[in-house]
């Protein structure tokens, strides 16, 4: 083929494929098209949108909105942060992609880096993925791998893993096998064997359950699909201290609470733990894929082989690039001290709003709950009026916006809210 047929463009709209993507069609002409062609999991996309810029987005109909939800935690950076999409594109103008028989420069300085923010041990490791669900995948193999020693002397391996009710850990085989959502795993069973689950937040119940038997704990500090919800305090500790006495693996899920969601590289590291491993993916990559499992020490660094897990495109250049250029932005402008001053103002600003009954969280992921069931007519309302939020739960919104938020537009919502609610009692 000669190379020179097509020519190299950086204005997508007028080429090839902008011809595909870029044109005067409305927003219920793209989802006409969209149900035709798109398997229904995700059901009718709210909107189409078609370009953002920091906490803005546009739909395919000009209208533009705050993202108060980032993609779900991801935009860590808002939209179209000009150093990541620079970094992005020089990277991939010099080396796309290579398979994991080769390493490159940009995956082995991230994992030195998240080796370093994450505080692990001499003898830590780190795997890359391609998200939360395939890191919470290496992190279920790492459980599994953790035969240890019993003291019943049997011999058995260990065959039990313990989650909590609540818990989502994604949609994988595995990661459902974690999950804690009846509609999510019923449809699919039998999930992989040997998870159970017990009461949020209750120390007592957890360690009832963990014993010689249990080859891991997986928690998340702050459940957000469960509609954030933070463990209790004391609790990490105590599950470590259980965990470490039965020779089991803690492992903490922050794929949607670590890289300066809550203000700290990790929601969990005032807990004063060393856990055993943590998975990370969401704002890893300011929107780009990209997941990782971080092994603590030799000892769990050492229970996965090689051959034994692997991925195509885990840790690509790319990726790892992009991640690069987040973690350089949010360290470098002091990012996690304005995400702890702006969630405290929203946080302070919520509780004051006529209609909202408790308001939970830290940094800029924040929940919080209703007077009466009007949640996802709030998420319509605000549609309408331009905002973008989620509803985990009937009386539940979840606010989870790009890290660099300003107070203005913190502002704008809070004085937008109180009519939202009104709207959205009247249409019930």
């Amino acid at each position: 083929m000669n190379q020179t047929e097509i020519a190299p463009t950086t204005d997508l709209e007028h080429s090839p494929v902008g011809e595909l993507v870029h044109s005067h069609a409305t927003g219920a002409q793209w989802l006409s098209r969209y149900s035709s062609s798109l398997l229904g999991v995700f059901g009718t996309p709210q909107r189409v949108l078609v370009r953002g810029a920091g906490c803005l987005v546009w739909d395919a109909d000009g209208k533009e909105y705050l993202d108060l939800l980032g993609g779900i935690a991801v935009n860590a950076l808002g939209h179209a942060h000009p150093f990541v999409t620079s970094v992005i594109s020089s990277q991939l103008a010099t080396l796309g992609h290579v398979s994991n028989f080769f390493t490159s420069p940009t995956q082995i300085a991230l994992a030195e880096k998240l080796l370093d923010l994450t505080k692990a041990p001499a003898g830590s490791k780190v795997f890359f993925a391609n998200s939360g669900t395939e890191a919470v995948e290496a992190a279920f193999k790492l459980a599994r791998r953790n035969t240890g020693t019993r003291t019943d002397n049997t011999g058995k391996p260990r065959t039990r893993i313990i989650a909590l009710e609540g818990a989502f850990h994604g949609r994988t085989m595995g990661a459902l096998a974690l999950t804690a959502k009846e509609a999510y795993r019923a449809p699919f069973a039998p999930l992989p064997g040997g998870v159970e689950h017990v009461p949020f937040g209750d120390i007592d119940a957890l360690r009832a359950a963990v014993d010689d038997t249990v080859a891991a704990v997986f928690l998340e500090p702050i459940q957000g699909e469960a509609g954030v919800r933070p463990l209790p305090a004391g609790y990490l500790r105590a599950a470590r201290e259980a965990t470490s006495a039965a020779g089991a693996l803690l492992i903490l899920d922050e794929v949607q609470t670590g890289i300066g969601r809550t203000g700290k590289w990790l929601a969990s590291e005032d807990a004063g733990i060393v856990p055993d491993a943590v998975t990370l993916a969401k704002g890893l990559g300011g929107g780009f894929p990209i997941g990782a499992l971080v092994t603590y020490g030799p000892d769990a660094s050492a229970l996965l082989a090689a051959g034994q897990h692997g991925t195509t495109f885990g840790g690509n250049p790319v990726a790892t690039a992009a991640a690069l250029a987040t973690l350089h932005v949010l360290e470098n402008q002091q990012v996690l001290g304005h995400v702890r001053d702006v969630g405290e103002h929203l946080r302070a600003g919520l509780a004051a709003v006529d209609g909202v009954t408790e308001v939970r969280g830290e940094g800029l992921l924040i929940g919080f709950d209703l007077d009466a069931d009007v949640a996802p007519a709030v998420v319509t309302a605000g549609l309408d009026a331009g905002f973008i939020v989620n509803s985990p739960g009937p009386r539940t919104i979840r606010l989870a916006p790009p890290l660099i938020l300003t107070t203005e537009q913190a502002d704008r919502f809070l004085a937008a809210l109180p009519a939202l609610l009104q709207t959205a009692k009247d249409a019930q």
